[in-house]
């Protein structure tokens, strides 16, 4: 029977433990507090607002709101996270995105420190993923593969990772989280030719392709555990992944659920980067 990795169990494991090292911070004079800077009234926006901020509260991180009309210029935006970037007692920014198109969304991005980009947003975070170096934070989504993995004790070293799916927000970054961790990883895409070949070939399959049911029952071996990133709509309009469940169920060790599994663990991760800046500018250490 495929186990369901769902995401509950370490949303709630990850707060207890974030709630005890937000204790510990206060009692040093520091309260971890998040930065949501939202442009404009997208029902989406809202929906991520309201969800982060549930799960910051939920662990324990402070959260500080600033809203913008949607004609606001480049220039108060930029103004903002500059201003919140010398503030010491917020320690990570939140930038909803996309902003409107009369923002240049990367100028706003290079504005954020490092040290405060919680999501991964900036080109030095980026640098620092690659190169293996502690320079901001990977982006929520891809750690909260990795946490996944960790929380149902995967084994990763060693095993032959597949991820499917190229961005910048999960793909490339979760691919050089595997390899950091001693994974054989291949990347890979809707380009890919032989994908199925490939994807049956994986010990540990993470597919963030970003289109509904991509992975069928001929891209799938036995035994894998599956991360499906996905979050679409089908033909009937029922919320579903990247990989159909329905073909998974009895051949996948286990996989994540969609909803359910990697989504409810992107939020616990970004709290957690927010208590992890905020060690940072205590210790030096996250």
């Amino acid at each position: 029977m495929t186990e369901i990795l769902k995401g509950k169990p370490v949303v709630d494991s990850l707060n207890l433990h974030l709630k005890n090292r937000c204790d510990e911070l206060r009692a040093l004079g520091a309260a971890p507090t998040l930065a949501i800077i939202r442009v404009g009234e997208n029902g989406d926006d809202i929906a991520y607002e309201r969800g982060a901020a549930k799960c910051c509260e939920a662990a324990g991180v402070g959260v500080r709101k600033y809203h913008f009309e949607t004609e606001v210029t480049q220039e108060e935006v930029v103004g903002l996270v500059r201003s919140i970037n010398d503030d010491g007692s917020v320690h990570g920014v939140l930038i909803l995105r996309p902003l409107p198109p009369h923002i240049d969304d990367r100028a706003v991005c290079r504005a954020l420190a490092p040290e405060k980009d919680i999501d991964g947003i900036t080109e030095y975070s980026m640098a620092g993923l690659y190169s293996d170096k502690r320079v901001g934070f990977a982006p929520c989504t891809a750690e909260a593969c990795i946490d996944m993995l960790d929380h149902y004790g995967v084994g990763i070293e060693g095993k032959r990772a597949v991820v499917v799916g190229r961005s910048f927000v999960v793909g490339k970054p979760v691919a050089m989280m595997l390899l950091r961790r001693n994974a054989t990883v291949s990347i890979c895409h809707t380009k890919t030719k032989g994908l199925a070949q490939i994807c049956r070939e994986a010990d540990i399959l993470v597919v963030a392709a970003g289109r509904a049911k991509l992975i069928g029952g001929d891209h799938l071996g036995e035994g894998q555990v599956i991360v499906d990133v996905g979050i679409n709509f089908d033909e009937e309009g029922n919320l579903c992944g990247d990989v159909d469940g329905a073909a998974a169920d009895g051949r996948a060790v286990a996989i994540t659920p969609v909803p359910g599994g990697i989504g409810r663990v992107t939020t616990a991760v970004l709290a957690k980067h927010v208590v992890e800046a905020c060690q940072m500018s205590l210790t030096g250490k996250r």
